[in-house]
């Protein structure tokens, strides 16, 4: 099975912020156990009751300084960015991590955060899924501007890149019109990772098509089966393998849960052929995953579950994606 991490890194009333110190310490933590991936959540929407000590891709740049395996993915608003400069933005993250960086993008509008960003109306439900897609689709293709081998460097030559190997977007749609290419070199693990999250049914031919790893809820085992069945037979009909896509279930860990009860209950879910992995949602008590790493992630391994190291460099040969660089 795959693991993720999402770390809940905002403060409450009453709740000291966790310093950087803290926060690394946790992911090096994570990493120590071969956890695939780690999430830094983040928002733009002021005047809520819960402050963000830092905004998730300059974390993400960061944290890529203190460590050397773990996939490193941080969320970005489609509302709070243009296009171009997130596609730049993670396209360098990539380079600075060496192929561990990976973007969570979510389908679902926050209340207010358009409010921010000069459109105090927001967007209509239609609207943002629409724009979403569009801007999604636009990131990708931005990633995919340089070919592999595209930038040559050729000082006696005078070339700095061959020309059949870059792509212009020249995207003009409903809601962007963006030229391209990225003024950013190729990923080294091809493009970064794309993560959905927030999705409804409507949405699942979308992240069938789009994404690399969808993060879901969870429910009951009936239900979570048969959605997860259905995502499979989304990808493949977008002429995909079925594992192209990997669908992680969120599971809450609160103080009330018993340590030997989660990896039963993760073992079983998973080998019901409802998810490929967990992404483990910490409470705002960041030692949490102390004690998730120390008994849950062995007794994993013991069952044969858990991988016992990582299988490459970045984060696309640890899920087993396509490409990936190493893999």
């Amino acid at each position: 099975m795959h693991l993720a991490v999402s770390l809940t890194i905002a403060s409450v009333p009453g709740q000291a912020s966790p310093t950087f110190g803290e926060i690394a310490a946790v992911v090096r933590n994570a990493e120590a156990a071969g956890v695939d991936m780690v999430v830094i959540p983040d928002s733009s929407v002021s005047g809520e009751p819960v402050v963000h000590p830092f905004e998730a891709t300059t974390l993400l740049a960061a944290l890529a300084t203190v460590t050397s395996r773990i996939g490193l993915v941080a969320a970005a608003s489609t509302v709070a960015h243009q296009p171009y400069n997130l596609a730049r933005r993670f396209a360098s993250l990539d380079i600075i991590s060496h192929g561990r960086a990976g973007w969570n993008a979510t389908m679902t509008q926050a209340p207010r955060e358009a409010a921010n960003f000069s459109r105090p109306e927001g967007f209509s439900s239609d609207d943002f899924h629409r724009r979403s897609q569009e801007y999604i689709d636009i990131v990708q293709g931005l990633w995919q501007g340089w070919d592999a081998d595209a930038l040559l460097f050729d000082k006696t030559g005078g070339r700095f890149h061959d020309p059949e190997k870059m792509h212009l977007l020249d995207h003009k749609g409903e809601f962007f019109s963006v030229r391209g290419p990225l003024n950013v070199a190729r990923s080294p693990q091809d493009t970064p990772v794309l993560v959905l999250s927030g999705l409804q049914e409507p949405d699942m031919d979308i992240a069938a098509r789009i994404s690399d790893v969808i993060l879901l809820d969870d429910e009951p085992a009936e239900g979570a089966k048969a959605r997860y069945a259905d995502l499979k037979r989304r990808v493949a009909a977008c002429g995909c393998r079925p594992d192209a896509v990997k669908a992680l279930t969120n599971i809450s860990l609160t103080a009330d849960d018993r340590l030997d009860a989660i990896a039963g209950r993760l073992a079983e879910q998973f080998q019901s052929n409802s998810c490929d992995g967990f992404n483990i949602q910490l409470p705002a008590r960041l030692s949490a995953l102390d004690d998730f790493v120390a008994v849950v992630v062995p007794e994993l391994r013991r069952r044969g579950l858990f991988r016992e190291a990582y299988r490459g460099t970045t984060l696309r040969s640890h899920l087993a994606l396509a490409a990936g660089g190493d893999q």
